[in-house]
């Protein structure tokens, strides 16, 4: 029998739009001799549907009459079989759903790929591709993130995180910024990704606007020194925090001081279609020297561990042309369009890409069969709430 696939894109997220784009790509490519798929669409109020159309980029064209020759589905486990069930439920009418083995989630920035998603996945006992909750959660935040690969020695800029109560004062948090560093800076929410909200600033003026920007998608935001002369160099990795292997490397080119939302979604969409990150303009592989691909390969994959990943994920570097110094930027742990077009060049294709990411979730499954997640116990036959206590006070 065939493995049943919930396929989840969409979602409450500024990157909804992408996450739609690969989704479908993923749900055109994944392979039908194995698996049965269900594609799953996420709305921005994180609503679930399923229907002939989901699977149909075409579709997303007129959304309201998409979602209304659609069917409204929630998910439920039932005696340890997760569905996918009409909601509501019709009076009278039994409907016993999808059964589904497996959620994959293709799903970019927060309250999907942060491990919000992960989480309820888990609650419901539904194994699911891709990192687990604390690596999706950790991925999101560059800043707890930083953190974790600075203790893995990995090259990192140095950052600064500001909040809400930071950015009451406007004028204050400027001039602790420009006490700090040099312009130009670079501004950017904590927890966004596809270059939402992410600004280089080189004076004061621009610095006012890039945090007003920033705040307008997060609550804390990160500042660090901006590289004047910036090369980016990406590469993608696969596998799971005990073996994973690194794709080819990529430059992707922009035109402004960074790689902005436009760059990797709108600018190339006349020529290329729906193609998602796939449309970016690129050079794959990346022109540097054969030395320097290795290390990026190797930090990328050291990251990638270090983080507790699983799956594929796109881990984006930096380069200083002043100096030639490389520095880790960011990891994508669910990056758009998977991807794919890394792989390609190293003989692994879309369709194979995806099985792989599905035969590690599976082994991550085999893994937790393994682990006790219950303890024997007899408290609750002594237990007392007399006085209120509880069990503070027990021993």
């Amino acid at each position: 029998m065939k493995l049943r696939i919930a396929l989840v894109f969409g979602g409450k997220s500024v990157e909804h739009e992408v996450s739609v784009i690969s989704g479908i790509q993923a749900y055109m490519n994944i392979d039908r001799e194995k698996y049965d798929v269900t594609p799953v669409y996420m709305t921005k109020d994180n609503c679930m549907y399923i229907g002939e159309d989901i699977g149909k980029m075409e579709s997303y064209k007129d959304l309201p009459g998409l979602i209304k020759r659609s069917e409204r589905v929630i998910m439920v486990n039932d005696r340890g079989s997760v569905r996918l069930i009409p909601y509501p439920q019709k009076l009278f009418k039994k409907n016993e759903g999808i059964e589904t083995d497996l959620v994959f989630p293709v799903v970019h920035g927060t309250n999907v790929e942060d491990g919000a998603l992960q989480g309820y996945l888990k609650t419901i006992g539904v194994p699911f591709v891709g990192c687990d909750v604390t690596a999706s959660a950790v991925g999101m935040d560059k800043y707890i993130m930083k953190a974790i690969l600075k203790e893995a020695d990995i090259p990192l800029l140095p950052a600064s995180v500001y909040t809400l109560s930071d950015y009451e004062d406007t004028d204050k948090l400027v001039s602790r910024i420009e006490e700090k560093y040099s312009y130009p800076v670079i501004i950017k929410p904590v927890n966004t990704g596809s270059s939402v909200g992410i600004n280089v600033a080189s004076d004061r003026n621009a610095l006012i606007t890039a945090l007003d920007d920033a705040f307008r998608y997060a609550t804390r935001v990160l500042c660090e020194r901006a590289i004047k002369e910036l090369r980016e160099i990406n590469c993608a990795v696969l596998g799971d925090e005990n073996e994973a292997i690194a794709s080819e490397c990529e430059e992707p080119l922009h035109t402004k001081d960074i790689l902005s939302y436009e760059d990797k979604y709108v600018s190339n969409a006349g020529k290329s279609g729906s193609k998602g990150m796939a449309s970016v303009s690129r050079k794959i592989p990346a022109e540097i020297p054969s030395e320097l691909r290795d290390r990026i390969r190797d930090l990328a994959v050291r990251s990638f561990k270090a983080l507790g990943c699983s799956g594929v994920a796109r881990i984006d570097f930096m380069i200083d042309g002043s100096d030639g110094q490389l520095y880790f930027n960011e990891i994508n742990t669910i990056p758009g369009s998977l991807s794919f077009y890394l792989w390609e060049s190293l003989g692994i294709s879309y369709k194979e890409l995806l099985s792989r990411m599905i035969e590690i979730a599976l082994k991550r499954v085999r893994t937790e069969r393994n682990l006790t997640f219950t303890f024997d116990t007899n408290i609750l036959d002594s237990a007392s709430l007399g006085g209120a206590k509880g069990g503070k006070h027990a021993g």
